[in-house]
């Protein structure tokens, strides 16, 4: 079977969308590709927003390549699956320019993740990915009869059919990736990094996947929800590829990286430098110490309240104290150039607190954030909470929720967010 891979050209103007907006390596298609060519298929796999391929111009390319079956994420990488654009504008743009000449028509991201009835009428496709694509987008190359493919949704007549729960990978296995010399040479982004100008190739990779903790701000529910750790092998075959190819700086798109002694001595040995997420309360000083021998330069630490009351509202189950945490994010800034404890904006957060914490951090060289509104993803324990199980307006009474809520946003968003049904007028009805 001939199957298309597309990260289509992404535009963010107008959007809630709090992410970076350069591109990034599209993980979920490298993994697909990998599967996928494993098994005997044909791939082309097109990158329009790292490329800098027109909209017109991507489906074109995917017309001469005659796939029997196109597979378009709804959210730019597996790094922002978490907080995607809550719009599906961007993958239905590019489907209506492809125009059916691309065979069966196949959406992954969040969004069918929690909503798959909605996003194949929104994007008038004919499959949806429920959870981790990468098996389940082999397993559908090689299927003949759909409903045998677990974790998907298709029409059938006028019905949806969803055959099972979201899908959660192995993981653990995945082969080591390899991504063109071209694409690794356009990628000069340096994601979340700020102790200095990039002088070489970036690239992102990943370690784990998933959490073991259930914050209920956190949009993982449908996917990428139970915490495995990658082989070690796999994964330095692949940081050893990307050096090769001129990589100076990489980015673990894990929710959380934990603490792995042999994979920071591993990296101690690469001269390489890289950036994480996590929680600053799981290290211990030593492996601090460590993870600044082994290159890393940029550490994101979600905090998100400054009271125990408000981390427990949060089920953050942190057993540090804020002063604790203070101390631990300050001690972290000794051997790592950039630290940044991440905050949310809560109604239980005193205002004279927060800014006192922040100057504390600050005149010991740690970045606490402005504390920033939160979108209820469907895929969140706020969104349950607030509305129960989503349904077919899930991401319309979402955005609404969130506009009315808020007259401020990120640092990102100069203009006010559109409402959804302005984002969207392209998207079928």
């Amino acid at each position: 079977m001939k199957v298309a891979l597309v990260n289509p050209p992404w535009s963010f103007d107008g959007s809630i969308y709090f992410g970076c907006r350069e591109s990034h390596l599209p993980l979920e298609l490298g993994y697909a590709r990998a599967l996928l060519e494993a098994a005997g298929h044909h791939v082309l796999m097109l990158d329009a927003h790292l490329c800098g391929i027109a909209m017109d111009a991507a489906a074109e390319m995917v017309a001469e390549f005659a796939p029997d079956m196109t597979v378009v994420t709804t959210a730019p990488s597996y790094l922002f699956w978490r907080c995607a654009p809550p719009e599906l504008r961007v993958p239905r743009e590019f489907l209506i320019a492809l125009g059916g000449r691309g065979g069966r028509s196949v959406a992954v991201g969040p969004h069918g993740s929690a909503t798959p009835g909605v996003v194949l009428r929104k994007l008038d496709a004919d499959v949806v990915v429920r959870g981790e694509c990468e098996e389940i987008i082999a397993l559908m190359a090689g299927a003949g009869d759909l409903s045998r493919v677990p974790a998907i949704a298709y029409r059938e007549g006028e019905e949806v059919r969803v055959t099972g729960a979201p899908h959660a990978g192995a993981f653990v296995d995945l082969p080591a990736l390899r991504w063109p010399d071209a694409w690794v040479a356009r990628h000069r982004h340096h994601h979340h990094r700020f102790d200095a100008q990039p002088d070489a190739p970036g690239a992102e990779v990943e370690a784990s996947r998933g959490c073991p903790y259930s914050c209920t701000f956190c949009a993982k529910i449908d996917f990428r929800d139970r915490y495995r750790r990658r082989a070690l092998p796999p994964l330095l075959e692949e940081i050893d590829a990307l050096r090769a190819q001129g990589v100076g700086y990489l980015y673990f798109i894990d929710e959380i990286f934990l603490p792995q002694r042999p994979l920071l001595e591993a990296l101690a040995e690469r001269g390489l430098s890289f950036g994480i997420q996590t929680r600053i309360d799981l290290w211990k000083p030593e492996m601090l110490d460590l993870l600044g021998r082994a290159g890393c330069v940029s550490i994101e630490a979600g905090v998100e309240s400054l009271t125990e009351e408000g981390r427990a509202a949060l089920d953050k189950n942190c057993r540090m104290s804020t002063d604790d945490l203070a101390e631990r994010l300050l001690y972290a800034r000794r051997s790592v150039p950039f630290v940044q404890a991440n905050l949310i904006r809560t109604g239980t957060d005193d205002p004279a607190l927060i800014a006192a914490w922040r100057e504390r951090l600050r005149r010991g060289g740690v970045w606490a954030n402005d504390p920033v509104p939160l979108y209820p993803y469907p895929s969140s324990p706020d969104y349950h909470r607030l509305w129960g199980a989503p349904d077919d307006m899930a991401w319309e009474r979402a955005h609404a929720h969130y506009l009315a809520q808020f007259d401020a946003f990120s640092d990102i968003q100069e203009q006010r967010p559109l409402p959804l049904a302005t984002l969207e007028t392209s998207c079928a009805a």
